[in-house]
C-alpha cells in the first residue's frame, strides 16, 4: 500500500481483537480476508517463518501488518529503493475488509507483478476506501512492494 497519513496502529480495533496471547492470535480468523487462521495465513509471514510465495500474498500480509500495526514487517517487506525510514501509522484508522480487485504476473514464476485492490477502512466514525494499484517486485528472491498508485 502506498504511504499515506493515514495508517492503523497497534491500538486499533483489529489489533486489539488480535493483541491476546499469541496463540489466541494465531487462532483467530486472518484479516485478510482468506479462509484461514492469522497464524497459519499471514502471521507466518509476519513471524519471518515463511516467506510470501506470490505477490498478492504480500499484498494481504502488508494488508494485515496495517491492521495490528506491525511496522517492521511494513518495513521489512518495502522494497529498499522505496522504503521510507519509518511507517506513519494512525490511530484513528480502523481496517475493515480487503478485497482483491485484480493481479498481473506475481506468481512464483515471475520477477514482478501488480495487485489492484480496495481496502475499507473508519476514521473517526467515517467511512472510506483506498483503492489501489501497487507494484511488486522479487528483490534477493523474496517479494517485496515497490510502490502504488491511487485509482479512482
Amino acid at each position: 500500500m502506498a504511504r499515506r497519513p493515514t495508517r492503523p496502529t497497534r491500538n486499533s480495533s483489529a489489533a486489539r481483537s488480535t493483541a491476546g496471547p499469541r496463540a489466541s492470535r494465531d487462532a483467530a480468523p486472518c484479516l485478510c480476508g482468506l479462509p484461514a487462521s492469522y497464524g497459519e495465513c499471514c502471521g507466518r509471514f509476519h513471524a519471518t517463518a515463511a516467506a510470501a510465495p506470490t505477490a498478492e500474498r504480500l499484498m494481504r500480509s502488508r494488508y494485515s501488518a496495517f491492521a495490528v500495526g506491525n511496522e517492521p514487517y511494513l518495513l521489512s517487506s518495502w522494497h529498499p529503493a522505496t522504503r521510507p525510514t519509518r511507517v506513519d501509522l494512525d490511530p484513528a484508522m480502523r481496517w475493515a475488509g480487503l478485497e482483491i480487485l485484480a493481479t498481473t504476473e506475481g506468481s512464483a514464476f515471475h520477477t514482478t507483478g501488480t495487485v489492484t485492490f480496495r481496502a475499507r477502512y473508519t476514521r473517526r466514525g467515517e467511512e472510506g476506501a483506498l483503492h489501489e494499484r501497487s507494484r511488486f517486485e522479487r528483490h534477493e528472491g523474496a517479494w517485496v512492494y515497490v510502490d502504488g498508485t491511487f485509482v479512482d
